[in-house]
């Protein structure tokens, strides 16, 4: 007589299964990859019906939104660079570096137009001329857009006149794209001289923006480790970095803002912080 093991189901109903002891099929038929004997089952796989019901983990919301803010945009001051904000009201700026991306930007834009959160999107010029229709989207969305070069090249090996070259490139290609001057700007590599600072500021009225919190997403570590980071480093006033061209940082960035917003942080733009900052 044939052992047969029995499974509960949920719904009261028992259903009969071969036994498992063995990794043969009965009477020498052959064993599929999943166990299945051909026998039993055909030599067609098994084909189900689409699950309609499943959601991507990465794209689980807890219904959480950032509140609607009327803050100011325009700040005053002499500081040529910052790297935080205020410490006494829980704001955060979100930044993302490198783009736009053709595939990843869009889908973050998805994620953060589902939160109802601004983010501050330092943009590489080369990439501005390529993708002029997702800076458009960025901007329409209500997002801000800084300067991050237009070649992505170290700041601190360039002349005076290359360093201005790539600031005012990448300033054109902004304007030609969205109709907007950005406001600040950011580094490569974060490297740039005092000096060049003090130079970008006088002649652009850019700050350097750097940062506070930094995942290190871009030696791409996975999605669960780029959201913990970001966790356990925020704070009142962080300027966080992010990159938008990896894949996986983007998937980390769901839960990431879940959390943030859970602990009742709010998301602002880089300067809406300056400006609050200038007025302290």
């Amino acid at each position: 007589m044939k052992r047969r093991k029995i499974l509960k189901l949920s719904s009261g109903g028992l259903v009969a299964l071969p036994a498992c002891s063995s990794q043969k099929g009965e009477k020498g038929s052959k064993v599929g990859k999943h166990g299945a004997s051909s026998s039993e089952y055909g030599d067609q796989p098994v084909r189900l019906g689409a699950n309609t019901q499943y959601r991507p983990p990465a794209y689980v919301n807890k219904g959480l939104r950032n509140p609607n803010m009327n803050l100011p945009t325009q700040f005053t001051g002499e500081s040529v660079t910052h790297s935080r904000g205020l410490s006494n009201q829980p704001y955060v700026a979100m930044t993302f570096d490198d783009g736009p991306h053709p595939q990843n930007t869009p889908r973050l834009l998805d994620i953060l137009r589902t939160r109802n959160i601004k983010a501050t999107f330092y943009v590489i010029g080369s990439n501005v001329d390529r993708y002029p229709h997702i800076v458009r989207r960025i901007v329409a969305e209500g997002h801000e857009i800084g300067n991050h070069t237009y070649t992505h090249r170290k700041l601190t090996t360039l002349s005076n006149s290359e360093l201005r070259r790539e600031m005012r490139r990448t300033e054109d290609a902004i304007v030609r794209a969205a109709a907007v001057k950005p406001r600040t700007m950011r580094p490569p590599y974060g490297a740039l001289f005092e000096r060049q600072r003090s130079l970008v500021f006088s002649d652009f009225t850019y700050p350097t923006i750097m940062w506070s919190v930094d995942p290190n997403d871009w030696k791409r570590p996975g999605p669960s480790v780029v959201r913990s980071r970001i966790l356990r480093g925020a704070h009142n006033g962080a300027i966080i970095l992010a990159h938008d061209l990896h894949a996986p940082t983007i998937d980390a960035m769901p839960g990431t803002f879940d959390d943030l917003l859970s602990k009742g942080y709010q998301f602002i733009t880089v300067s809406q912080l300056l400006a609050l900052k200038g007025q302290a």
